[in-house]
């Protein structure tokens, strides 16, 4: 007599076409050639794409799931009837591959959303993220002698160099050290898709990277920037300039407390009055090499004017740089800023740099995909691991608008497991 089957057809989980995303990406550059089989460097990048979206830890978990999934072996281009590559495979491709070539793949799905009008890039907001990187200074649970000492480095990543992040775990905002690297990311802000990415060590400013990725925008991208968002620490002088003068764009960046003159201090006419209520000794010019910008510079009456010194002993505000030194200094700038020329308290000035956000949106879905959480070493490594977080979240957007979903392109988490369905 014929049993039953015990499973029918509805009862069976339905599969998800991870074919139908893996056709919007780009191919790599890939000859078989003479002697060794070499491994498909397509089928690895599918396969690191789908440790993304699925959020697999580790490159263990990854080869875990490929060895339990036949289709999905199948549908990442490796055969299910063949052995596949081992974790060290893996790990091995992201050291070695340059950066270079995923940059090109990524660069080709981002010329795609934009021929296809789902990214305009006519506002640019700019900030950068830190990723750890998986050495044992940062974690606290281990015992290591001068932790966060920035002339130690870490022995299993001599690469990754010391940086600093805020931390909102408490109420007020903590400052908190770590080893590793910063993704710089300039992002679109109607798509809240990422135009241009780049890692490098910790150590080095967020600022140096605005130009670059800007001027990039410009060049490789031909974007119609009309606006550039960021936060007060994009907001030198020369990024100013640029924006300005060269993009022909308008920086919604606030002023950064650092570069501000002293408020102790009071400019009158041609004149500065020191916190100490007198007339500071002008002292001619200087024009810095690296600003080119002139300025007059005033330092304390006490020191170089002799009338001065004799009704006073000490400086009357007590200020601790008479005794360490020779008084304050005072530079007056002698040519108008380009920060004077953005009216940060206006409406318009306010609304618009709420935009920048779209920053913290994206960076919320990469870290999604584990970007903070690499399981290699190394800057080439990490530039890569980082790079394919990108590429994860542009494939999605790319796979929702040829699918006729427009309006899901930032359904990083959610796209596969819901429209990528076949029964």
């Amino acid at each position: 007599m014929k049993q039953p089957p015990l499973l029918h057809g509805e009862h069976l989980p339905p599969r998800i076409a991870y074919q139908k995303l893996f056709d919007c990406l780009p191919r790599l550059p890939f000859t078989a050639g003479r002697g060794r089989p070499r491994t498909d460097p397509n089928a690895l990048l599918r396969c690191l794409v789908y440790r993304c979206l699925r959020r697999l830890p580790t490159l263990s978990d990854l080869t875990f799931a490929l060895a339990e999934n036949p289709s999905l072996v199948e549908a990442v281009g490796f055969d299910p009837l063949r052995p596949l590559p081992s974790l060290e495979r893996f790990s091995a491709w992201m050291r070695t591959t340059p950066n270079a070539t995923l940059q090109r793949l990524r660069m080709a799905l981002v010329g795609r959303l934009l021929q296809t009008g789902a990214i305009s890039g006519e506002i640019v907001a700019l900030d950068s993220c830190p990723v750890p990187a998986p050495v044992r200074q940062n974690n606290l649970k281990t015992s290591v002698k001068d932790r966060f000492n920035k002339e130690r480095f870490p022995t299993n990543d001599p690469q990754a160099r010391l940086g600093v992040y805020r931390s909102y775990a408490s109420p007020t905002r903590n400052i908190a050290d770590f080893w590793g690297y910063r993704n710089h990311v300039a992002v679109d802000f109607h798509s809240e898709l990422p135009l241009l990415e780049q890692t490098h060590p910790a150590n080095q400013h967020e600022n140096r990277f605005a130009i670059p990725l800007l001027a990039a925008c410009n060049q490789q991208l031909s974007l119609p920037l009309r606006l550039v968002c960021a936060d007060s620490a994009y907001g030198t002088e020369k990024i100013l300039a640029f924006i300005i003068q060269q993009l022909g764009a308008q920086p919604v960046i606030a002023p950064n407390a650092r570069y501000q003159p002293d408020p102790s201090f009071r400019v009158q006419g041609q004149n500065v009055i020191c916190p100490a209520n007198l007339e500071m000794a002008p002292r001619g010019r200087m024009t810095p090499k690296k600003t080119g910008i002139t300025y007059k510079q005033f330092s304390c009456p006490l020191y170089y004017r002799k009338q001065t010194l004799q009704r006073y002993l000490i400086c009357p505000a007590n200020h601790p740089k008479f005794f360490s030194q020779k008084g304050c200094n005072y530079l007056l700038r002698l040519h108008p800023s380009w920060r004077s020329q953005i009216d940060s308290s206006s409406s318009d000035f306010l609304t618009h740099y709420k935009k920048r956000t779209s920053v913290e949106r994206l960076f919320s879905r990469l870290l999604a995909l584990v970007m903070q959480q690499p399981t290699v070493r190394g800057l080439a490594a990490i530039r890569n691991h980082c790079t394919i977080a990108h590429i994860s979240v542009l494939l999605v957007a790319t796979a929702a608008h040829h699918l006729g979903h427009p309006d899901k392109l930032a359904f990083v988490r959610s796209f596969v497991p819901n429209f990528l369905i076949d029964r």
